[in-house]
């Protein structure tokens, strides 16, 4: 048989030497092949290399197929980069740390500036109101980052803003890897302040206020010498070491809230720690603040977990224990709301080959793991800023990569380990390893490398490593070594409904002005006897204000009143300050002014209220010819301005261009607002023990901490008068104000009482 035939051994000989070996007549007996078997088997046999040429072919189509048209897009695309940078051989750049050389500051208009705490931020449209108040911060320097979609003329007095042809002119390496649209150009900017001097950076966006308008109140923002807490800080439990990532949110009051760059396979673990343990402070060079209103959340949080136009307004709890991650453990971190200290300058990169919103995360989780290298944790914080809700559109698309890579990304760094023996040398291998894993291209390696020569170019010191044994078995936790802390349980959407009802129109009036008033302090200076007004002030203003301070020459425990002296006035307010910090602001008011409130409604209590449109009460005198008084008021000044920071100094003498002058000011009103209140601090300890009169003080106070133009206009239109009337004719109930109106007697009172009755006619029911 054929099959038979075939399966006999063929001859050592190859089939072209058989041939040859034919006859001739044989050979054309074979010109024509000899019938096939139909046998299956057979078949086969003939044809198995085509077979399996046309199956390898049609799987081979089939995946490429699948992974194109899998939900996961961004796995083929990585296959493919990873492929592709496989072939191209990805290398570790080579640097030689200790030749590189300086880059110093010599073109810029700051080239001379140093301040060791700032504030870095990217602005893409002019100055917003929040970022106007962050400029206000005591002792921290607002640096502003462009880009291609700020405007020309972008500007901000007190802020120092770096346009991009004033970056490209710096010389810093990473200029030449940064997108021209994107906030990670704030790369630049933490160079810029490292050069210029920073210890601290508050890395945060244009959107967010300070709760309080001071970072001192939230951050730590010193870890070592006389200026640190020394305190334990709470810690979360490293008892399960599977367990290698967390939500800080539940912490915090939030449970079914989640922060950007939380794993989705994690949203759901909502309960709270079991327990806690404890770490020295002193190293949490990264310090991450909650943020209010609207938190670092994801797009999946914020279309899912709301209904129409309303903005988010989400609350956590400000008295929960700021608590610290082990080693081991993560949590995102974000660009908005987060204090680097000079210890972790280097974990500021923001990469640039990953989506906008997916940079800060990926640096974040990043900068954990190296931050382990020496010794350093991260450490959450308590609300630190309100961040508003513009209610726009979160792109999803932006986040896709960070969703697909984030999970996978943590568990590579946790088991990631390197023997290099310097710190930089491990970041650039973690940046090389990084690539070689698809979490991003070789161009964020390349940006590392230049980001690090910089840091270096620009005199910073990289920190030393600290012996770690990652791969040791963790130390057993004790039942002495548990700390308990059991979260509150917040809404997480706070909706506001407002009670209206039909009252009486005096009373309705009261309330509007009660309401409108209820928060601000007033503080009276008495210059009449306060045994005979002290109380009745404040029966005629406690009506309107949270709290009367009265303020005399002379002290009276029984009364309430405290002692100072009126050319010294503002030295006593920074304590009041201090005594009411809840405070909305502060109203200074002289006994011989009247205060018609009905009248200030339309005021700004955000601003500062002053009489300096007023003539008869603000002044300026050439200090030429003039007496000696006005000569040593003038040198004082001088000496104070001196002494201040660059935001004051630039609005002083932007208003005050004659330096041979001096402003007056008979201040028997003016309004400070709770945020200017930690400038108007800073400006009396600069004063000291000067004796600068409270009416040269007040308004070298003012224009330092704002811009006439941008104070508020109520107290424009007041009645004043530099001596007092006969009579009473001067008086308008349709003035804020009204100077001068002397109250020495119980009868005085009741006088100013019926005339004031016009604007208030319930006053009528004290008399």
């Amino acid at each position: 048989m054929l099959v038979q035939d075939r399966a006999v051994p063929k001859s050592p000989k190859s089939p072209k030497s058989q041939i040859r070996a034919l006859p001739t007549l044989h050979r054309k007996h074979h010109r024509f092949s000899e019938a096939k078997s139909l046998d299956f088997s057979t078949w086969v046999s003939d044809n198995f290399y085509k077979i399996v040429t046309i199956c390898i072919l049609i799987f081979t189509v089939a995946a490429v197929f699948f992974l194109y048209n899998s939900t996961d897009t961004a796995s083929f695309l990585r296959l493919q980069s990873k492929t592709q940078q496989s072939l191209d051989s990805i290398s570790l750049p080579q640097i030689k740390w200790n030749s590189i050389a300086t880059i110093s500051d010599k073109l810029s208009p700051y080239a001379n500036f140093r301040s060791e705490q700032w504030i870095v931020v990217s602005v893409s449209d002019y100055p917003s109101d929040l970022l106007k108040k962050m400029v206000k911060i005591r002792g921290w320097q607002v640096l502003a980052i462009g880009n291609s979609r700020t405007p020309k003329d972008w500007s901000l007095k007190g802020a120092i803003f770096l346009s991009l042809d004033e970056q490209a002119n710096l010389g810093f390496r990473v200029v030449d890897y940064l997108p021209y649209d994107s906030y990670v150009r704030k790369s630049v900017g933490y160079l810029f302040a490292i050069q210029h001097g920073a210890k601290k950076i508050f890395d945060c966006d244009d959107r967010g206020e300070v709760i309080g308008d001071d970072l001192g109140k939230h951050f730590d923002e010193e870890l070592v010498g006389k200026g640190a807490r020394q305190e334990s800080i709470l810690q979360y439990s490293h008892d399960n070491p599977n367990r290698t990532v967390v939500n800080p949110y539940i912490h915090f009051g939030q449970r079914s809230v989640w922060p950007r760059g939380l794993p989705l396979e994690n949203v759901g673990e909502i309960g709270h720690e079991e327990f806690y343990t404890e770490v020295f402070g002193g190293k949490q060079y990264i310090q991450q603040g909650i943020s209010n209103g609207l938190p670092d959340v994801d797009s999946v949080f914020y279309f899912t977990r709301k209904s129409g136009l309303e903005a988010f307004d989400i609350r956590f709890d400000e008295h929960a224990p700021k608590v610290a991650l082990p080693q081991g453990m993560m949590v995102p971190v974000n660009s908005f709301n987060t204090m680097y200290h000079s210890s972790a300058f280097w974990a500021l990169m923001l990469p640039v080959s990953v989506s906008t919103m997916a940079s800060d995360v990926l640096r974040g989780y990043w900068g954990q793991r190296l931050l382990w290298e020496i010794g350093g944790y991260v450490v959450v914080y308590p609300p630190t800023i309100h961040r508003y809700d513009r209610i726009e559109a979160y792109p999803f698309s932006e986040e896709k990569d960070l969703h697909v890579n984030v999970g996978r990304l943590i568990k590579f760094l946790v088991s990631w380990r390197s023997n290099k023996h310097g710190l930089f040398d491990k970041i650039l291998e973690l940046s090389y390893a990084m690539a070689e894993e698809g979490f991003w291209t070789e161009k964020d390696l390349k940006f590392t490398a230049a980001w690090l020569q910089d840091l270096l170019a620009v005199g910073y010191q990289q920190p030393r490593l600290m012996s770690l044994e990652l791969d040791r078995p963790r130390a057993n936790i004790g039942h002495g070594d548990r700390r308990e802390f059991v979260p509150q349980k917040l809404p997480s959407v706070h909706l506001g409904v407002e009670e209206t009802g039909t009252v009486n129109y005096e009373i309705g009036n009261l309330i509007r002005w009660r309401k409108y008033f209820g928060n601000v302090v007033l503080i009276m200076f008495c210059n009449g006897p306060v045994e005979r007004t002290a109380l009745e002030w404040k029966l005629l203003y406690g009506r309107i204000f949270k709290t009367v301070i009265i303020l005399s020459g002379q002290k009276n425990s029984d009364l309430a009143v405290k002692q100072g002296r009126l050319d010294h006035v503002y030295k006593y307010l920074p304590k009041i300050f201090d005594q009411y910090s809840s405070a909305e602001g502060f109203l200074f008011l002289e006994d011989d002014t009247i205060l018609n409130y009905w009248n200030l409604l339309q005021a700004d209590k955000s601003k500062l209220w002053i009489t300096d449109k007023v003539s008869k009460s603000w002044t300026t005198v050439s200090t030429n010819g003039n007496s000696e008084w006005y000569l040593k008021q003038a040198e004082m000044v001088k000496k104070v301005i001196s002494t201040m920071p660059v935001h004051f100094q630039v609005n002083y003498k932007e208003v005050m261009k004659n330096d041979q002058s001096l402003t007056i000011c008979s201040s028997e009103i003016f309004y400070i607002p709770r945020h200017f209140t930690a400038d108007f601090v800073d400006l009396v300890s600069l004063v000291g023990d000067l004796d600068i009169h409270h009416k040269v003080a007040i308004p070298m106070f003012f224009v330092s901490m704002d811009l006439p133009q941008n104070f508020d206009s109520v107290l424009n239109t007041m009645v004043y008068k530099q001596k007092s009337p006969t009579n009473s004719t001067h008086y308008s109930a349709q003035a804020p104000a009204v100077h001068p109106w002397n109250v020495s007697s119980e009868q005085d009172f009741i006088k100013l009482i019926r005339i004031m009755a016009e604007g208030d006619p319930l006053l009528m029911e004290l008399v």
